[in-house]
């Protein structure tokens, strides 16, 4: 199967700042996907959500490797340096799932952690479901299974009409907007780098537009089947949640927590909904110690 995709040149996405891995990339659907794998140890999953990739990891990877564990980051397709099929009809739910179970397989990952953020709740949690083989803990930060049921406020769904409606979505102000401190114009114009135009944008437009938000819609009894599952599930869980999300308050995450049984959220002080750029250090060592 050939899919119209975009390679986003290598040389735009060197050099980029406090971000100095080095990605592995492999084949899956005629498409080229990248990962980090950092370090060495029991694995350490981390799934971005939207509009990122592994950029937001940049500063939470470092302790957790430093800890005694492997790290490793995926870009989806349609994100960061894996390839972007152009057309944002060919992004779904099933397919993101099926590509991040072939990397498991792939690198045979066993008693691995999943940390989960945004989009890579939905992701990461349904690979928790399906493949316990494999993931043994799991750490949520702003984020859940999306069952259909969930309620969004009016923000979010006027943030997806502009998505939809945005060929070339500016990602840098979406970054910016959802952070509590400005990461700066270096920064965010990493998070820009891998999308040349607004083709190469279609992952970013896709993902609000196939979240479920009522419960017949595609995706969501799959959503629901996770919920169900995590609310049985001995693992060992960690919420993380900021304390200053206006998208995803706290008491979202204190929901989030009570509707699948996990511990409460612990709060991330001074921080918006991409934590990971307000207190990415701070995350990182939260998540080490909870591991060890």
């Amino acid at each position: 199967m050939s899919v119209d995709a975009v390679r986003t040149p290598d040389e735009l996405l060197e050099g980029l700042p406090g971000y100095p891995f080095e990605s592995r990339y492999r084949e899956v659907d005629g498409l080229r996907l990248a990962h980090l794998d950092e370090g060495e140890g029991k694995p350490v999953v981390f799934f971005h959500g939207e509009p990122t990739w592994s950029y937001l990891w940049r500063q939470v990877i470092p302790p957790v490797r430093d800890a005694g564990y492997r790290c490793i980051a995926p870009d989806y397709a349609g994100f960061g340096r894996s390839d972007k099929p152009t057309d944002v009809g060919w992004y779904s739910y099933d397919r993101h799932v099926e590509q991040m179970a072939a990397l498991l397989e792939e690198l045979d990952l066993r008693d691995a952690t999943a940390v989960v953020h945004d989009w890579g709740g939905p992701i990461g949690l349904r690979l928790a479901v399906e493949h316990p083989d494999r993931i043994s803990r799991i750490v949520i930060a702003e984020t859940g299974p999306f069952t259909g049921h969930q309620r969004m406020s009016d923000a979010w769904f006027a943030f997806r009409d502009f998505v939809r409606d945005n060929e070339d979505v500016p990602v840098g102000a979406l970054i910016r907007g959802g952070c509590k401190h400005d990461p700066g114009d270096e920064v965010i114009a990493a998070y820009e780098a891998p999308y040349i135009d607004g083709p190469s944008k279609a992952g970013v437009r896709a993902f609000p537009l196939i979240m479920p938000t009522t419960p017949e819609m595609v995706g969501a009894a799959e959503g629901k089947a996770v919920a169900d599952a995590l609310r049985d599930d001995e693992r060992p869980a960690l919420v993380l949640w900021a304390d200053s999300d206006p998208i995803l308050p706290f008491s979202v995450g204190e929901r989030v927590s009570s509707q699948l049984n996990f511990p409460p959220p612990r709060p991330i002080a001074d921080a918006s909904h991409f934590l990971q750029e307000d207190a990415g250090e701070e995350i990182g060592a939260v998540i080490a110690d909870w591991l060890d």
